[in-house]
């Protein structure tokens, strides 16, 4: 049976540092076929921006900052989302022959594995559709519409993904809500002004009660097991990874150079 690594940090983390984990792991990826799938949460309730997005146009700033909200860009592109009470995935891989060479077959095989642990829950999940072009052409935040091939119940958008392919190496990441933040999201993203509203629904909304981190992850965990037939292994950054990490945090993604300007 093909083994991967399984990371979970379950003490929450700076958005800083989340997103320079990401970035380090998809940086080890090699030619050798090796796939990394990593669940953590957030310390600080925290927007991420899409790569190319234009922090002033998609965000209310000076909102964020009163109500003491971090703001982080992401190497992904996509949406602007926020990180609060969620659950947050990561896989990387440079597995050619589980995940094929094409971003659009890779988003869709991480969505369906994932829509496995909602089962498990409970849940009825489903592919969504192409979102309208207001949305992919706008500066509408990440869970207004669902994406095409992101996951859905009851219609709404409950897992929210970005990712990044380089040759047969991608990283996916996304948002797994917990519990839903319709008033911060709209505040910060300007939805209110826009006549817009938040398309999304949250586990607990989904499943009639809450449900935390822990059995969130052990589910969806199960789930990805099941779909790729794998076997998950629990594994930890070492020291000499961490001071990689932090070399990346510092130079990038705790820099407001990166956050602020369009790379």
């Amino acid at each position: 049976m093909n083994k991967w690594d399984l990371i979970i940090d379950k003490t929450p983390l700076d958005g800083s540092w989340n997103m320079a984990v990401d970035e380090f792991l998809f940086l080890s990826l090699t030619e050798e076929p090796h796939t990394v799938l990593r669940f953590y949460s957030w310390k600080n309730p925290t927007v991420s921006l899409g790569y190319s997005q234009k922090v002033l146009e998609v965000a209310d700033v000076e909102f964020c900052r009163t109500n003491g909200i971090d703001i982080v860009r992401r190497m992904t592109g996509g949406k602007l989302v926020l990180h609060h009470k969620e659950v947050t995935y990561s896989l990387t891989s440079s597995d050619s022959e589980v995940f094929t060479s094409t971003l659009n077959d890779s988003y869709r095989l991480v969505s369906e594995a994932l829509m496995e642990g909602l089962k498990k829950m409970g849940l009825a999940p489903a592919l969504s559709s192409p979102a309208p072009q207001k949305y992919t052409r706008g500066n509408l935040p990440c869970f207004s519409y669902p994406s095409r091939n992101e996951v859905e119940v009851a219609g709404k958008k409950i897992i929210g993904s970005a990712q990044k392919r380089v040759g047969k190496k991608f990283i996916q990441h996304g948002s797994i809500p917990l519990e839903k933040d319709d008033d911060w999201l709209t505040s910060i993203s300007f939805l209110e002004g826009a006549g817009e509203k938040v398309r999304m629904i949250s586990l607990a909304e989904a499943l009639g009660h809450s449900i935390d981190f822990d059995r969130t992850v052990a589910v969806c965990t199960s789930g990805v097991e099941a779909y790729f037939g794998v076997q998950l292994k629990r594994r930890a950054l070492g020291k000499i990874e961490k001071e990689s990490v932090f070399k990346i945090q510092k130079e990038k993604y705790g820099n407001p150079a990166w956050t602020y300007q369009t790379p």
